[in-house]
């Protein structure tokens, strides 16, 4: 394979050895470490045991083996896993005779290189020193765990004179300088033809660079500091003496090959520089140890597996092992319980997913040994669900994340204060008065330690702070993992040596506290409790007094932490803006399913407490829940779904993430069903209906009733008997307006023969359409929207600078956006004719696509534009980006976005380290300058970038400014992923957008408009007799929202949660109609009995509130 990757060319580095060889003869391979084969295995620690790195490599020509003695690992200074200094790889090799003239070539042939910060090395010969600066990697980690070909191999060669070559004893050194991690494919030398080898001469004891870590022993009474000395012996087993200034001596036992000893020193309050002595068989060998000041650590290790619910097996069988892993757990807990408190065995789910299904099918003596052990503190629970991409979720998607948490809580008594996410970078600023409401306090933090993770690590790692929710009013205590969730995938903690490596590093860069926290879990994501992590705490704490390691929970990690620095630990406001929710672009089909199902829930829950059908089915709501969290959860499908995406592994587990967001599709409509089942009229005629009004202010819409329902009848008449618009549409459906349909109630109209009455028509013709309040023309050569305009202004609304209109589709073939290409020339037709609906149909060819149809539709007397995309995608295994652009003609606009519980402005309202490449916004996102604007609505696809086109990040950088602009761009199709999400997807998907022209911002405005396109009006076929639903709950000013309204679980009481959307306090008021309640209490997420609520609502910005009110 390595001929295959080197270019025909030669690049100028070959080229000159190549001159070179031919001008001073031919060349041999004198030596070689490794085989240019591709591959890492031949050498020590590969596959995947970087983690277990602990010397230098040091090999001596016929006498080392590659396996044991040459890492396949370089380090670098960036690497902390390694010690985060320069590290020196040594080989020795010894000349019968040095050649007279000509020249030597060193060459490393390397497996990949890390992808952001490639090495520097310097290659030296007998003191002859050449630097040279690798190319960047492949930027994946797969090929540090043997996935060779997903590296990104590379050649360095420094060419010597033979003059520094000698007769006798050579030796070659390179240093990683600066940069990360090189692989090592081979090491080779070439020589003069005819240069021959004689076996290499070896010392009998080499010495390595001694350190003082912050360790600390107690002997006889008295504290000395560990001074750590790296010793290679090659020859038989040896005693010696070893010294450090001003400390006893140590006899220690040498034996053959590597080790490290001890020296023990006294302890310094400022950096001093201690000399270290070791004498063996008359020999004695010097070095220095950098000491300073070092601190008494607490070390607390969270044992955890890494919950992934699939990816490395069929969800099925994840779900298995992870039951087996909480059995081996309590066994692990009885084995240790006389042990240390200190070493304990504790063990932690991560998330609630395999502890629900565990619960349910364990017998009664399981169930208790379990619930015993999160009593006594040796389990943690943690009350997210799973490993949930957050911002994908619906505001109360977000809140039942940690249902399931709070009903286990409400079942046993137990207190889930805390909450663990793994793997995934960036999270919704609404997860946090979702997490406090909750009665959660803490967050343990541990992302991926470098898989498109942007400036998450960079920005927080090691940086515990206090997250403020948008309201102001709760804080969560967060700590991200510096080391991230996987530093011991690559091997078991055998002894505290990278912990006190690791200590070291954060002395060196100013950390401030003397406690820290560590996530281990082994055996790579899913992976088993350790059984032999007790015995290493246990006898690392009685040789050490310091650090002290402590196996912890979350809570005891935190509230230890807590209680020492909570005073002087930061307060942070601000979304972290997440990095991996773009892979939900990678199967647009079902995410805009699930987008829809979670909305049809909330709307099914409202109807259960306008309508009261009978009993409120908690349980069955709550699967449907369970089904759209499962969907929006990290793990989207197998570890080689791309590079594998047709065999029968991946196909399986892609069938299983898929069903989840059809079931909760399935699952919504038929509770949707079940809660109007009562005021639904059977039979295939349908004269009445009732207009349903899930939200909490008066709604005007559209309703488009099935053909089937109305037959030949084409007139609807409102709830005063009088005509009101509609119109037969070209589908066969029948189409009319619904006005002024009360808040949380409902309107009754009948269908008969006649005619619609006249009204204002809207009108199109050619490329314009345009009703009495806004005009609309289209761009004839791409079909994108060249004009939008509000009726009684002359502001044009469309920036056509960089872009020929709105809904300008572009797609990127590959991975660099700086070549988009568009849709061909379009067909544009007139779909339908009003007056109460016209459309225009523009249809294409597109690149990726089979067809584009993209259809821009007015109805008379509403103030927006509907937009209804259809991409028939063509299945296309090579990279690829999809998105619609929106350019906005605002000058000085402020972007707004709606996320859950949260209103973001891109930069000033995003913390350090949050993602700019994309957002992932829930129902609009809003333009706005004093007096102009436009809200722009999308039902069914979640990214949106700002300015341009600025993925895929691996080719366009992360973003860490993000410029102001009122551009913005759908985000809407990818497969740029290396693992995990969809390699391809094909076949017609339809995205909704709508856009509404206004004055200044009004954030009433703003979340109603989202709300109304993402939430319809729901028609139901009623009996004539029947009487729509009076107004259940009415909530005031408009800028607070309700988010929800359901029965409560306990069947007698109704919840409402309600939002201020606004950066301004108000007064709440609450009116319920119908049977009024008992009592109103503020309940909390747990919908408990709380505080009376009596008047008006006192709510800060942005608050979440939930009132509980009793029937």
């Amino acid at each position: 394979m390595m001929s295959l990757l080197r270019p025909f060319i030669l690049p100028p580095v070959l080229c000159l050895c190549a001159a070179v060889a031919a001008a001073n003869g031919p060349l041999q391979t004198l030596w070689e470490i490794g085989k240019s084969d591709n591959s890492t295995a031949e050498f020590a620690l590969a596959p995947g045991g970087y983690g277990n790195f602990s010397a230098d490599g040091l090999f001596g020509v016929g006498v080392s083996d590659p396996a044991k003695d040459w890492p396949y690992v370089h380090p670098g200074p960036a690497d902390g896993w390694a010690g985060g200094q320069p590290r020196t790889f040594t080989v020795y090799f010894n000349l019968e005779k040095a050649p007279a003239k000509g020249n030597c070539v060193v060459v490393l042939d390397l497996a990949d290189t890390q992808g952001n910060n490639p090495p520097r090395l310097r290659i030296e010969l007998n003191g002859k020193a050449i630097e040279r600066r690798t190319q960047a990697g492949s930027g994946s980690d797969a090929c540090v765990f043997g996935a060779h070909d997903q590296g990104k191999e590379s050649l360095v060669e420094a060419t010597f004179s033979a003059d520094n070559l000698k007769t006798g004893d050579n030796i070659l050194s390179i240093t990683n300088l600066s940069g990360s991690w090189a692989l090592y494919d081979s090491l080779q030398m070439k020589a003069p033809k005819g240069t021959k080898l004689a076996k290499a001469s070896l010392p009998a004891l080499q010495m390595g660079a001694p350190e003082a870590p912050p360790l600390f022993v107690e002997r006889d009474g008295q504290s000395w500091r560990a001074v750590r000395v790296p010793v290679r012996r090659f020859g038989e087993p040896v005693d010696a003496e070893l010294r450090a200034e001003g400390g006893p001596v140590v006899q220690v036992r040498l034996e053959k090959g590597l080790q490290t000893v001890e020296a023990l020193a006294p302890d310094t309050e400022q950096p001093v520089e201690v000399a270290v002595e070791m004498t063996a068989e008359g020999t004695t060998l010097r070095g220095t140890a950098s000491m300073v000041p070092a601190r008494k650590w607490t070390v607390y290790l969270m044992h955890h597996t890494h919950l992934d619910i699939g990816y490395t097996h069929l969800q099925s069988e994840v779900e298995e092992m992870q039951w087996h892993h909480i059995d081996k757990a309590l066994e692990l807990i009885e084995q240790t319980k006389d042990y240390p408190p200190e070493a304990r065995f504790k063990w932690l789910p991560e998330g609630l997913w395999a502890v629900d299904s565990y619960l349910k099918r364990a017998t009664p003596e399981k169930r208790e040994a379990f619930l015993g052990a999160v009593r006594a503190g040796s389990i943690g629970l943690d009350a997210l669900y799973g490993n949930q991409l957050t911002a994908l979720c619906r505001p109360e998607e977000l809140v039942e994340l940690t249902g399931y948490a709070r009903r286990l809580t409400r079942e046993t008594g137990l207190a889930i204060d805390t909450a663990m996410i793994s793997d995934v970078p960036g999270y919704t600023w609404g997860l946090i008065p979702v997490l406090a409401q909750s009665g959660v306090k803490y967050m343990s933090i541990g992302p991926n330690a470098g898989h498109r993770i942007g400036f998450t690590l960079k920005a927080w790692g090691d940086k515990p702070f206090y997250w403020v929710s948008p309201s102001g009013k709760e804080e969560v205590l967060c700590w991200m993992v510096g080391k991230a969730y996987s530093w011991f995938h690559s091997g078991k903690m055998t002894d505290g040596d990278r912990i006190a490596s690791y200590l070291s590093e954060l002395e060196q860069g100013g950390f401030p506290y003397d406690m820290v926290h560590v996530r281990y879990n082994i055996g790579g994501d899913n992976g088993p409790p350790d059984p032999g992590l007790p015995d290493v705490i246990r006898d690392w704490n009685a040789r050490y007094a310091w650090p002290k390691l402590v196996m912890a929970t979350p809570r005891e990690a935190f509230s230890g932490f807590e209680a020492k620095y909570g005073a002087q630990v930061p307060r942070v406001t601000g979304d972290f803006t997440p990095y991996w929710e773009d892979g939900a672009a990678s199967s647009a089909r079902e995410t805009a399913v699930n987008r829809d199902a979670a909305e049809r829930l909330v709307q099914a829950q409202a109807l259960w407490s306008i309508l009261r059908p009978g009993p409120y089915p908690a349980a069955d709501f709550e699967a449907a829940w369970r089904e759209v969290i499962l969907y929006d959860e990290h793990t989207w499908g197998a570890h080689n779904s791309i590079s594998e995406p047709e065999v029968d592994f991946v196909k399986g587990q892609w069938a299983i993430k898929q069903a989840f967001a059809l079931e909760a599709d399935r699952r919504s409509r038929e509770l949707l069903d079940r809660a109007t089942a009562s005021i639904r009229a059977e039979g295939d005629a349908v004269e009445s209906l009732l207009v349903l009004n899930t939200s909490s202010w008066p709604r005007t819409g559209l309703v488009t009733l099935p053909g089937d329902w109305t037959g030949k009848n084409a007139r609807v008449s409102g709830p005063d008997g009088k005509p009101v618009p509609s119109q037969a549409l070209s589908s066969g459906e029948l189409a009319f307006l619904a006005s002024d349909v009360p808040a949380m109630g409902g309107a009754k109209y009948t269908v008969g023969n006649g005619n619609a009455p006249a009204f204002t028509p809207v009108q199109a013709a050619g490329n314009r359409i345009e009703n009495a309040l806004i005009s609309v023309e289209i761009d004839p050569a791409t079909g994108a929207i060249s004009s939008l305009k509000a009726a009684g202004s002359d502001a044009e609304l469309v920036d056509r600078t960089t872009h020929p209109g709105l809904n300008d589709y572009l797609y990127v073939a590959g991975r660099k956006p700086e070549n988009p290409q568009r849709n061909g020339t379009p067909t544009i037709t007139l779909k339908e004719k009003g007056p109460l609906v016209a459309s225009l149909l523009i249809e294409s060819d597109a690149p990726g696509c089979n067809r584009l149809t993209r259809e821009v539709r007015l109805v008379a007397g509403l103030d927006h534009l509907e937009l209804l995309d259809t991409l028939d995608k063509a299945n296309v295994y090579e990279k690829e980006g999809v998105h619609l652009a929106f350019p906005f003609n605002v000058p000085g606009g402020t972007v707004r976005m709606d996320t859950p519980f949260a209103v973001v402005r891109p930069e000033a309202d995003q913390m350090a380290g949050a993602c700019k490449n994309y957002f992932t916004v829930q129902r609009w996102v809003d333009v706005s300058n004093d007096g102009l604007g436009v809200t722009w609505a999308m039902a069914d696809t979640p990214l949106v970038q700002v300015g341009a086109i600025t993925n895929d990040p691996t080719a366009y950088g992360w973003i860490e400014k993000l410029e102001p602009s009122t551009t913005l761009l759908a985000y809407v199709m990818n497969n740029y992923w290396e693992t995990n999400y969809k390699a391809s997807q094909d076949g017609p998907t339809l995205f909704r957008y709508a856009l509404r022209p206004h004055g200044g911002y009004d954030p009433a405005a703003a979340q109603q408009f989202g709300s109304d396109f993402s939430q319809p009006l729901i028609a139901v076929p009623a009996a004539k007799n029947a009487k729509a639903p009076k107004t259940r709950v009415r909530v005031s000013p408009d800028t607070v929202i309700a988010t929800v309204l359901k029965p409560g679980d306990d069947g007698e009481s109704d919840i409402l949660r309600l939002f201020n959307s606004s950066d301004q306090p108000c007064d709440a008021v609450v009116e319920w109609g119908g049977d009024r309640p008992k009592r109103v209490e503020l309940s909390g997420l747990a919908e408990n009995a709380g505080e009376a609520v009596q008047g008006a609502l006192r709510l800060a910005p942005y608050e979440m509130a939930t009132l509980r009110a009793v029937r």
